[in-house]
């Protein structure tokens, strides 16, 4: 019996290359398993859209349709084929680039969501790039101060903040700032083909509104791990060896006490993504939340099943991001991998 073991091993000189580069391996490891995760994500949607109720070829005529023309539309969408021609077909041309044609708006799914795929970008971007650090500055200040007065005011109010869904601080931004005040608009009604940064006005209310979670959430996960980071032996010998405390802070505290708040980063910005939905609609911010909202509605498969996998995408995308962040900020993680 030949045996095949030899054929089975890693080859020596790879063997010696992921030797030398774990992080580059871990790299790899994750990729490969976001992209099995991706796969599986695309079966789930494929299923979960084909068991929407009601009848696409129904929703594009009107109610008014005749079976004739119902029969005719759905042979012509494919929809009369089985789940899994369906499917193969849809992956198909996932992998090629093509996300499909809209049976709502007539044009390629691609076009459709080009500008609410910006809009959501810019959208969720400015909101990271003021959340997080406002959110690691407080979350800093209240490590530090922790039990003063200072750290009661900053956790008061973030965990007032966590406790607000969003469509209720979002009613009550547009409440207070657009009708009693009148200073900002109540809607953010970007017209197609603009920028969304050219009317800064118009992004000020959803752009609190999605602050206000995100935030509380960095602040905690911060104080939690600034409080870990200056009770450890390594801060208190910095302590006796005579290093200030601000240099303690900064260079030795922080950084340890990043890692866990990277997770939480990485969990807020994918929720920023994802959870547009709500904001978005509150305020009939044209993005891409908005855009799956009204293709549920009119049972618009090829758009929402584009959003879904592109929100997936970004999530897995980011997921990998933070976990590499965190390798990189502590060292004995590299070795490890």
């Amino acid at each position: 019996m030949t045996d095949i073991t030899p054929a089975l091993e890693i080859p020596a000189h790879r063997s010696r290359y992921l030797a030398r580069h774990p992080l580059a391996t871990y790299v790899i490891r994750r990729t490969l398993t976001g992209l099995l995760i991706l796969f599986v994500v695309s079966v789930i949607v494929f299923a979960a859209t084909q068991v929407l109720p009601g009848n696409a070829a129904v929703q594009i005529l009107g109610r008014n349709a005749t079976p004739q023309s119902v029969t005719q539309l759905t042979r012509q969408l494919g929809l009369d084929r089985s789940a899994v021609a369906q499917y193969t077909s849809w992956l198909s041309g996932l992998l090629h680039g093509d996300l499909g044609h809209s049976l709502a708006a007539h044009e390629p799914v691609a076009q459709f969501i080009g500008d609410r795929v910006r809009n959501t970008l810019v959208l969720a971007g400015v909101a990271v790039i003021l959340m997080i650090p406002l959110g690691l500055a407080l979350g800093v200040v209240a490590g530090v101060r922790a039990d003063r007065a200072a750290d009661h005011a900053i956790t008061g109010l973030t965990l007032g903040a966590i406790a607000m869904p969003e469509f209720v601080s979002g009613a009550l931004l547009a409440l207070i700032f657009a009708v009693w005040l009148k200073v900002l608009p109540p809607v953010s009604l970007v017209a197609p083909g603009s920028d969304p940064l050219a009317h800064p006005a118009l992004l000020v209310l959803p752009v609190i509104t999605l602050m206000l979670s995100g935030t509380a959430y960095i602040v905690r996960m911060m104080r939690a791990g600034v409080i870990e980071a200056m009770s450890s032996d390594y801060v208190e010998a910095a302590a006796l060896n005579g290093i200030g405390r601000r240099r303690i802070i900064w260079k030795h505290a922080l950084r340890n006490a990043l890692a866990p708040t990277v997770q939480v980063l990485a969990l807020t910005v994918q929720w920023l993504v994802g959870g547009v939905v709500v904001t978005e609609t509150i305020f009939s911010y044209p993005g891409l939340g908005q855009g799956l909202v009204q293709a549920v509605q009119l049972r618009d498969l090829p758009t929402v099943q584009a959003v879904a996998m592109l929100l997936a995408a970004l999530y897995i995308t980011i997921n990998i991001i933070a976990d590499v962040a965190v390798v990189l900020l502590i060292p004995k993680l590299r070795t490890a991998q």
